[in-house]
């Protein structure tokens, strides 16, 4: 968040004006060694990947992974044939999918889209993904290097450690919407351009063009950027300090802020209504707010990818790998307190913002620990601020340990502040430099990213990727792979992807990873609601052990695949379960005896849907 929304450079520092051409040699040097450094440590954390693309997953997340390259698939399906990029009846046969309420990415999948064609969407999803990473360093390095610190130095540290903290590096485990972490330092630049009248319309459609795209990509990090502002503008404006600023600037910025209002509504309003509106929505999250609650101990904790993590000294203490959100470390910790004590004791110019800062980190920090505190694994009946919040809407559909992610910009400004006062003022004597930089190194050491868990995943089938499947199935219609395609079977919507991005036309799934109606009290759930044959064939799966089949079961079971419109039944052989590892020849036992015989085709059993 910028410093001051007054030009004043006594409010806020900008780069010094260049003196002469070796000063303007150093500071391209400066700029396009930090791009190296993001693109190189983008590389490494995301390097597993890079071995082979198309046949390594993301072994903490591989359905989530799945999940998007799918996006990607048919994100530009359907901007070549004509489709609603929103709204699918691709998957959950017969009521489809709403992707307004799901991350749909469709900016990316519509940017990305002759890339996917060209390379695949699994290979696409790693270029998205490692390109997340170093844009998240160069956005931040950009705001900081030009409006907010003089020394390129401290711009690159804040802007660094912003882009690999630990909860953006947890999230790189699949999540191309929370590691487009680029967005918030546009957003924030953009709202700051506000403060100048004379541009005023223009700012305020530039913001709101800037509002879509990030609502399209990454729209609950976007509602955490609104959020965060909407605690630091206020705190920054009461200071008795800008008080007057504030006063001053706060007509034109209330005015471009509706400008950019109008334009964002006018460019979301189908989407908005979809998502709020539209069929197949729903109200809040399956997800339990108390177990998806940041631990407090963790805020002390180091996160498992780091070199700290690599020592032993990572913890358990996410409800999984990829929502290590905090995990900063006790002396990272300590050091944010003590660049924002030496700010608020040395820099008056910036005491405002410092105070910001403070409020605005503290604030999200509590709010992360959920509606009950939670130390050390232990759950306690505690009552926390959250609690008061969680029935609200939107704010029932976040995660509240992702409000952590907040932290880590407020940390990596203050560390960017401190270096920045630092290199104008040295300390005086040499022990106080070196205590300096033995402060900074014993908090960042630590948490430097180590690259992401990989594993070889399971080959899409000869039967899909050499076409077979369009002998056997009619165009449009429902194919289903076992078992059926879940998060945590997530390999019908792979095959569907590879369809769909090598151009073999369409078949549609009856299940699927999405979020849509049929959980408690009118929440969502993850997939459809079960019925008797995927029950049965998850069982079967799971353990490994042939259910008790009998006629009722046979009768619904066929009266499912039915009302789905399966044409045909399909059991690769090798099947990936992105959470446990499933039994093939359970599988194919199961669906032997509710189904018949299987027929052999390429490297698939299949089973023809007998009609009623």
């Amino acid at each position: 968040m910028p410093s001051s929304p007054s030009p004043s450079p006594a409010a806020e520092p900008t780069p010094a004006p260049v003196a002469d051409a070796p000063a303007a040699r150093r500071d391209r040097r400066a700029d396009l060694t930090v791009v190296l450094v993001a693109l190189a440590l983008a590389v490494w954390v995301t390097s597993g990947l890079w071995r082979d693309p198309n046949q390594r997953a993301i072994t903490a997340n591989s359905s989530d992974q799945a999940l998007f390259e799918w996006l990607l698939a048919f994100g530009g399906h359907a901007l070549t044939h004509g489709e609603n990029p929103l709204f699918t009846h691709l998957l959950n046969v017969p009521d489809g999918v709403n992707l307004a309420v799901n991350t749909s990415i469709t900016v990316y999948a519509a940017v990305f889209a002759p890339l996917t064609y060209l390379i695949g969407p699994p290979a696409t999803f790693l270029v998205i993904l490692t390109l997340n990473l170093a844009a998240t360093a160069v956005a931040w390095y950009l705001l900081l290097s030009r409006h907010l610190v003089r020394s390129r130095l401290a711009a690159a540290l804040g802007a660094l450690f912003v882009a690999y903290s630990p909860g953006m590096v947890s999230h790189a485990n699949a999540h191309l919407n929370w590691t487009a972490g680029w967005l918030v330092p546009l957003l924030v630049w953009r709202v700051f351009a506000l403060r100048r009248p004379e541009h005023r319309l223009r700012n305020g459609i530039v913001l709101g063009v800037a509002v879509a795209v990030a609502f399209s990509i990454a729209a609950e990090g976007l509602f955490f950027t609104a959020l965060a502002l909407g605690v630091f503008l206020p705190v920054w404006a009461l200071h008795p300090s800008r008080r007057a600023q504030a006063r001053a600037a706060l007509p034109g910025f209330l005015g471009g802020l509706g400008v950019t209002a109008l334009t964002a509504g006018l460019l979301l309003a189908y989407p908005l209504w979809l998502h709020f509106a539209g069929p197949q929505r729903f109200h809040g999250t399956g997800f339990d707010p108390v177990i998806h609650a940041e631990d407090i101990a963790a805020y002390g904790a180091y996160p498992r990818r780091s070199l700290a993590g690599e020592a032993g000294l990572g913890t358990s203490l996410a409800p999984n790998p990829t929502e290590e959100n905090s995990f900063f470390g006790v002396p990272l910790l300590l050091l944010a307190v003590t660049c924002f004590a030496f700010l608020w004791s040395r820099d008056r110019a910036r005491r405002a913002t410092v105070a910001a800062l403070g409020v605005t980190g503290v604030v999200f920090a509590v709010l992360s620990w959920g509606p009950r505190a939670k130390w050390n694994g232990a759950h306690t009946d505690a009552p926390l601020p959250f609690l008061l919040l969680d029935g609200l809407p939107v704010v029932n559909a976040a995660l509240p340990s992702r409000l952590a992610l907040v932290v880590a910009p407020v940390i990596g400004l203050l560390l960017a502040y401190a270096v920045d006062r630092l290199r104008a003022d040295p300390p005086r004597h040499r022990a106080a430099s070196a205590a300096w930089v033995l402060g900074f190194a014993a908090a960042l050491l630590p948490l430097l990213p180590t690259p992401l868990l990989t594993s070889v995943r399971e080959p899409v089938p000869a039967f899909i990727t050499a076409g077979t499947w369009k002998e056997y199935v009619s165009p449009g219609g429902v194919l289903t792979p076992l078992p059926l395609t879940l998060d945590v079977t997530p390999d019908g919507q792979r095959w569907q992807a590879y369809a769909l991005a090598h151009r073999q036309g369409e078949f549609r799934l009856p299940a699927g990873f999405f979020l849509g109606p049929g959980g408690p009290d009118g929440r969502g759930r993850i997939g459809p609601v079960p019925r008797t044959f995927d029950t049965l064939m998850d069982q079967a799966g799971r353990t490994g052990l042939v259910p008790i089949i009998t006629e009722g079961s046979i009768r619904l079971s066929l009266a499912d695949l039915r009302y789905w419109g399966v044409e045909v039944v399909v059991l690769a052989d090798r099947v990936h379960g992105a959470k446990y590892p499933l039994d093939a020849d359970a599988l194919l036992r199961t669906a032997t005896a509710l189904l018949g015989p299987p027929q052999r085709v390429d490297d698939v059993w299949l089973w023809r849907v007998p009609p009623a």
